[in-house]
């Protein structure tokens, strides 16, 4: 099982951006997958990684990479690096990606897997999410990889005008809504996308950090 038995998933679930569809296809999932789970890695489904986590079903990565409209422009930040997959594929549809792990695992992993797919228009640093990373923004867009029971006033103020940001907010470990949230001269607009479930978005560093 490949991209071929994947690809026309994504098609039917509506992710239907060429440019999107030909970065993931660029990107082997299963490079940020353990080697027990490369028969699973395109399969249509979330898959645990290290320190609790999860790599999100491939159509749900489809779906919000669409959602933030990239041209390969755009300066863009990602809350919660966790395998990276989401990462990478942001990499090949932007100009500049900035992103923030809490778990120094994770945050190590990743980093390497990058410099091993010498995608080279990547930053990454250990951080607290809830904080976003004001000395690098203002971000033309702005996704998250975890469920934040509000939206985020620190991640917010951290889009230009014109900027776009795209969230999962709900309750913990139950339904969610994927958010669209646009910014303009008049304020922001919010856009309810799809219903998710993600791991919840945790305040504070795991395991010692920058902040």
């Amino acid at each position: 099982m490949g991209w071929d038995s994947l690809y026309p998933q994504l098609l039917a679930a509506g992710v239907s951006d060429a440019r999107v569809l030909e970065a993931m296809a660029s990107i082997p999932r299963e490079s940020f997958l353990a080697p027990h789970q490369y028969g699973e890695a395109y399969t249509d489904r979330a898959l645990p990684i290290a320190c609790g986590q999860t790599i999100s079903q491939p159509i749900v990565v489809g779906l919000m990479t669409q959602a933030l409209m990239l041209t390969g422009q755009e300066k863009v930040l990602e809350v919660g690096t966790g395998s990276g997959y989401q990462a990478a594929i942001l990499s090949r549809l932007c100009r500049r990606l900035y992103s923030l792990e809490r778990h120094r695992d994770l945050h190590t992993t990743a980093t390497a897997r990058f410099q091993d797919l010498r995608l080279r228009n990547i930053t990454t640093l250990l951080g607290d999410g809830w904080r976003g990373w004001p000395e690098q923004g203002p971000f033309d867009r702005i996704i998250v990889t975890a469920a934040a029971d509000e939206i985020p006033q620190t991640l917010t103020e951290q889009l230009t005008v014109g900027g776009i940001m795209v969230i999962p907010v709900g309750e913990q470990y139950q339904d969610q809504q994927m958010l669209r949230i646009y910014r303009s001269e008049q304020g922001f607009h919010v856009e309810e996308l799809f219903p998710v479930r993600f791991v919840p978005m945790v305040r504070g560093l795991a395991t010692g950090g920058r902040y």
